[in-house]
């Protein structure tokens, strides 16, 4: 089982460069638990990306750049599929 509805989507965050950033996300029910992931622009992201942490639905970003800024997707996948939450935008000024 996979539901469609995320418990929490991600939303749009603003900081400025060299903040840290948070996007979170709670992923829908399913049954098993689905895994979390993150694609910005369309691409999947690393988890072996230092820059970067992904725990628990959230993604991390201990200090922004420019180049971190986009739309964000949250990724929900178990057995069943996967589904994507709607996009959230991080502006990095």
């Amino acid at each position: 089982v996979l539901r469609d509805d995320f418990r929490q989507p991600p939303g749009d965050v603003v900081v400025a460069a060299g903040e840290p950033a948070v996007l979170e996300c709670v992923p829908p029910r399913g049954h098993p638990e689905p895994t979390v992931s993150w694609k910005k622009n369309g691409v999947r992201l690393s988890d072996k990306d230092e820059h970067l942490t992904i725990r628990g639905g959230k993604l991390m970003v201990a200090s922004t750049r420019k180049s971190d800024a986009g739309i964000y997707v949250c990724v929900a996948t178990n057995v069943v599929g996967e589904r994507d939450s709607d996009p959230a935008e991080l502006v990095v000024f």
